[in-house]
């Protein structure tokens, strides 16, 4: 699920402020006579994006709650974050292309594989590799 958060982050809280917070921790807990456990997001931000955050906390629980379908997440907490420790860059959307070389040997790799998902998936994540490599 974290995962998932982490992929449609800037979506979620906007690209203004993606950069500037990261998700860091899921929290569960089961509830007395409710078939499914409410989560808790704990996001890690400075003092001043963690205010910002909290105007959008409305938003940013309708968005990730639209993305599971269901109201999963019922809970924001901000976690601080230290003024020097800066989130992992978040990756560009403009990918370098890959050589003809490099297609074949992915290719090369992938050809052995039977099931059409999973290669689908396997080339996909290789293709990514490549690209950020």
């Amino acid at each position: 699920m974290l995962g998932r958060l982490v992929t449609h982050w800037p979506d979620i809280v906007g690209k203004d402020l993606a950069d500037k917070a990261q998700p860091v921790k899921i929290r569960y807990r089961k509830v007395p006579g409710q078939k499914n456990a409410e989560a808790a997001l704990d996001i890690a931000a400075s003092t001043a994006d963690a205010t910002l955050l909290h105007y959008r906390v409305g938003l940013i629980l309708e968005r990730i709650n639209q993305i599971f379908g269901e109201q999963i997440v019922t809970t924001i907490r901000f976690v601080p974050m230290a003024a020097n420790e800066v989130p992992p860059k978040r990756r560009s959307f403009f990918k370098k292309p890959i050589s003809p070389k490099d297609k074949a040997e992915l290719a090369n790799i992938l050809e052995n594989i039977d099931d059409d998902e999973l290669k689908q998936r396997l080339e996909v994540l290789g293709t990514s590799i490549l690209q950020d490599s």
